[in-house]
């Protein structure tokens, strides 16, 4: 008993001590590793919040399969025209980072909002004249159509 105590008492101790900071490691010579060597008990790595489990585990990165509803409209104004809803339009291209960076939130935002809202890109590279009606002049640029009529927009 008096041991463990004593290993005990010698692990709070040593978590104690200031750490050593990045700087000092680099001026050793020594590298530092990201990932940690400390392993907790199974019981502490889930923690309870109000009757859910939450584990301390990462998520997965897979998202759900979403069925998406593919339409075909002579132009983009006849989908304006045809929509019962507002349309989200983000206007984007393929080298551009920040657009990219909206892929998965777009996609989850169309999957919330599916009743109300419907989400469309456009590839401003395939449509320059879309973008030059609209004057897209950065990217990405999220414009929201009502009544066939932009409504509010926002660059990014």
């Amino acid at each position: 008993m008096a041991v463990s105590s004593v290993s005990a008492a010698s692990a709070v101790s040593s978590l104690n001590k200031p750490q050593p900071s990045r700087d000092d490691y680099s001026s050793s010579g020594l590298s530092l590793r990201s990932s940690s060597s400390l392993q907790l008990p199974v019981q502490l790595r889930r923690l309870r919040f109000a009757n859910r489990g939450i584990s301390l585990h990462s998520r997965s990165r897979i998202s759900p399969l979403v069925a998406a509803k593919k339409q075909t409209y002579s132009t983009f104004d006849d989908l304006l025209e045809k929509s019962d809803i507002p349309v989200f339009v983000e206007f984007y291209a393929t080298w551009c980072g920040p657009c990219q960076f909206m892929n998965p939130i777009l996609s989850e935002v169309s999957i919330i909002l599916k009743d109300t809202v419907q989400v469309v890109k456009i590839d401003t590279e395939k449509y320059p004249s879309i973008a030059n009606k609209y004057r897209i002049e950065a990217l990405p640029t999220f414009i929201l159509f009502k009544d066939g009529e932009p409504y509010d927009r926002f660059v990014s």
